[in-house]
């Protein structure tokens, strides 16, 4: 279905397998200032929040950090980081959600081999690139410092066309296949791709679920994979006939609505599901939404905590998102809780709502 994200991921990512050592953390920072001088409660109020997600697995950490402002969403960056055999890769994108537009991708990618350190950084915004290469090295008293730039900054130089990074990892119950393309005007796509999802009780049916996330648009495709088995004595040519209606899957008279996943990563649980029920639709008008949320002891007591993101199909802002919601509860006592909500519209990228509230027992 076209034309409705995060990280990134924004959302991003997850994963309940304690071998691996995967976490999902991350922090809520929000400032509210109040100037009683303005002569209107719009421009009375002022709000800063940073929502950020990192999703941890073994020596690699993804980062999806959210910046909204009273005025809406104003800024999106996705970050990694992590070690791969002798090298440690540091990459940082960066998009406008008010364009909605690709801003510029940086990666740093450095290795150290027998006393000599090489260090490549590369920076791609849109149709310009810069390639600089580094070494260094002491032997005794002497020391070798050498950069090598490649790119005027100007332009797509030292014939850059394209890069395209594949990446495969497990989440939940599934194994992931994730694919971040880059063309010489800046982000192409990402996809994230899962084969094999078992349908209970009929086993000669699975399903292919493919996500790709592009600048101004996102979609979900099904695939359906059909075994019938091995047939004894005769032979048995089996067509079963599949279609796509607006982003559902149907098989002759079996239609697939929607897809969800649920799972618990280390006490936070991370829900995503997608329907193409126009008639089910979440809050009545978002196809599809990715939240987290926890429940834990606090300092004081109780602490809930959920971040939602939904989608709309069509939709104007970057990846098509249409609505941030946040909500936390704490139970300072026995007697006091206080919670707080923040919701922004994405779509009209205006900040609509902002709840502070408190009960008081004796």
């Amino acid at each position: 279905m076209k034309r409705a994200l995060v990280l990134s991921l924004i959302c991003v990512l997850g994963l309940g397998f304690s071998s691996l050592a995967a976490s999902l953390t991350g922090f809520w920072d929000t400032d509210v200032t109040i100037d009683p001088t303005q002569a209107s409660f719009a421009d009375a109020i002022g709000l800063t929040s940073e929502i950020s997600v990192t999703y941890t697995v073994g020596d690699w950490a993804f980062t999806s950090l959210t910046t909204l402002k009273d005025t809406g969403w104003t800024g999106q960056e996705f970050d990694v980081a992590g070690v791969l055999g002798a090298f440690s890769i540091g990459s940082t994108l960066l998009f406008d959600p008010t364009g909605p537009s690709f801003t510029s991708w940086n990666t740093d990618i450095g290795v150290s081999i027998a006393g000599v350190s090489f260090g490549a950084d590369f920076t791609l915004k849109e149709n310009d690139t810069t390639l600089i290469l580094t070494a260094g090295g002491v032997a005794g008293d002497v020391t070798v410092d050498g950069t090598l730039t490649l790119g005027s900054g100007e332009g797509c130089d030292f014939d850059f066309s394209s890069v395209l990074i594949e990446v495969g990892f497990p989440f939940c119950c599934a194994d992931i296949s994730a694919a971040i393309a880059f063309d010489c005007s800046g982000f192409d796509y990402v996809e994230f791709k899962t084969l094999g999802i078992v349908v209970p009780a009929i086993p000669w049916l699975t399903l292919d679920a493919t996500l790709t996330f592009y600048t101004d648009l996102k979609t979900l495709t099904i695939s359906p994979n059909f075994d019938f088995g091995d047939f004894a004595c005769f032979d048995i040519d089996i067509d079963v006939a599949a279609g796509t209606g607006g982003g559902a899957l149907s098989l002759g008279d079996l239609t697939i609505m929607g897809i969800g996943l649920t799972c618990d990563i280390g006490g936070v649980t991370f829900e995503g599901y997608s329907t193409w029920d126009t008639e089910n639709l979440y809050l009545g008008k978002y196809w599809e939404y990715y939240m987290i949320s926890t429940k834990d002891d606090g300092c004081c007591g109780p602490f809930s905590f959920d971040l939602g993101f939904y989608f709309l199909n069509p939709g104007s802002a970057l990846f098509d998102l249409g609505l941030i919601d946040a909500n936390m509860t704490l139970q300072v006592s026995t007697q006091f809780a206080f919670n707080m909500g923040l919701q922004v519209d994405v779509e009209t990228n205006a900040f609509t709502q902002w709840t502070v509230g408190f009960m008081v027992e004796w």
